[in-house]
């Protein structure tokens, strides 16, 4: 999972933290909207774009492992 995150973080240039963080509240059911608007403080500011694009790689790059 550490290279998923470290991969995504450089894909999309931001902070390994932040993708660590937006991938856990993911993971935990909030949407990128949710995410975007109301949890900033938790992934550094990341925006919908970014959050978007983090979840579409995160999917991606899960299944590919599998």
């Amino acid at each position: 999972m550490q290279k998923i995150i470290r991969q995504i973080a450089a894909e999309i240039r931001v902070r390994e933290a932040q993708v660590q963080a937006a991938a856990d509240l993911l993971d935990g059911g909030a949407t990128v909207p949710f995410v975007a608007r109301y949890r900033k403080e938790a992934t550094g500011g990341l925006d919908d774009v970014q959050l978007r694009e983090l979840e579409y790689r995160l999917g991606y790059l899960r299944g590919l492992g599998k």
